[in-house]
């Protein structure tokens, strides 16, 4: 049986032990928890909303909102985006130091303790930097964009936020052939192939993770294949083709009936990330805590460049901003991105056939089929 609400004083009423306001005041509703049980402080808080509301309405004073009440409100109109939760976990941090805090109160002053606990913590700069940058955004929204029932902007104008630098900026360390020999033969077998299959193709760590065998497309021509990564996965927002060099060919045919929609699979499930306790142990005992797994990539840039590949050629490989390679492409460009991932193989292959002009086509892989093919335009 559902408890009555206890009411109080107009506008207010309690349900399970805290009071809630449902008032309307000048055609706008309010209808919001005060957060206390205590009748007296609900109706403070009360007052204190009609009061905003009077000022806005007549004087075009702005309500008092948070940044906790911005931080949430941001987070759920971004649940589309591909870092949300990574703005999630940012925000969280920032919440013990910023959240209670009136938006027009948050600048570098009241920023201050957030940035020196978390350099006392060891963080880097580059992690603060994008906690920080998130709040940028955040406000800049508040002052630009988001707006209340009287057209006035959360925000009247854009404190200064001023990101840090603590010169602790970490350097590449792409690995040697000897160093990833050591690193690799001690890694659980999942992680080795996803780890090779990484250092082969200079896919950045979600694009591996995530890598579904629904974007394989055979090329007959050349006899292997390539996978076609949609806009969503790639960081720049833009379909990319990933050449395969035979061994990055051979971790992916080791995959095969593991799982039915993704490549990179441990105990019949995805990976959830390469950076795990079992990469980080096996690194500290041979000697290579210095190696991170975006290391792998700068790797692969690293012996494209010792290999001879043109810079252009490396940044369609890389998937940097500035390739060339779309949705459409000529068999003499499959061919010289393969043969360039080639050059950086354990074991290197020969043959590169001819020049016809292709675009991605045909219909899903069925079961029994390894992958799409890429069909002569």
């Amino acid at each position: 049986m559902q408890k009555k609400r206890k009411k109080a004083s107009s506008g207010l009423y309690d349900r399970e032990g805290i009071w809630h306001i449902d008032k309307r005041v000048g055609g706008v509703r309010i209808c919001e928890s005060t957060g206390t049980g205590e009748k007296e402080e609900a109706e403070r808080y009360l007052a204190r909303r009609l009061e905003e509301i009077r000022k806005a309405s007549v004087y075009g004073v702005r309500p008092s909102r948070t940044f906790r009440q911005a931080a949430t409100h941001y987070l759920n109109e971004n649940l589309h985006k591909k870092s949300i939760d990574c703005d999630a976990q940012d925000l969280a941090a920032l919440d013990p130091y910023i959240g209670n805090l009136e938006l027009s109160r948050v600048h570098d002053g009241t920023l201050s303790s957030f940035k020196n606990a978390r350099r006392m913590e060891g963080v880097k700069s580059s992690t603060v930097n994008r906690s920080l940058a998130v709040v940028r955004i955040i406000l800049n929204l508040c002052a630009k964009q988001w707006r209340d029932e009287y057209g006035l902007t959360w925000l009247e104008t854009v404190p200064m936020i001023t990101m840090v630098d603590w010169k602790d900026k970490r350097e590449p360390y792409p690995i040697s052939w000897d160093e990833q020999t050591r690193l690799f033969s001690r890694l659980p077998e999942h992680l080795r192939e996803a780890c090779l299959y990484k250092v082969n193709t200079g896919c950045r760590q979600q694009e591996v993770l995530k890598l579904q065998w629904d974007w394989e497309f055979e090329i007959p021509e050349l006899k292997t294949s390539v996978f076609i990564l949609p806009a969503h996965v790639t960081k720049n927002g833009k379909e990319r083709v990933v050449a395969l060099n035979s061994t990055a060919m051979a971790m992916v045919n080791r995959q095969r009936g593991k799982h039915d929609i993704f490549v990179f699979t441990y105990r019949g499930k995805p990976m959830a990330r390469l950076n795990n306790s079992g990469f980080r142990a096996v690194r500290k005992k041979v000697g290579l805590e210095c190696v991170r797994i975006h290391d792998l990539r700068h790797t692969t840039g690293r012996r494209l460049r010792a290999a001879g590949v043109s810079n252009e050629t490396r940044k369609d490989i890389l998937g940097h901003e500035g390739g060339n390679i779309t949705t459409h492409y000529s068999m003499a460009e499959i061919s010289e991105l393969i043969e360039a991932v080639e050059k950086i193989a354990v074991e290197s292959s020969e043959s590169m056939p001819s020049l016809t002009l292709i675009r991605i086509g045909g219909s899903r892989v069925s079961r029994k089929t390894p992958a799409r093919e890429i069909k002569k335009a």
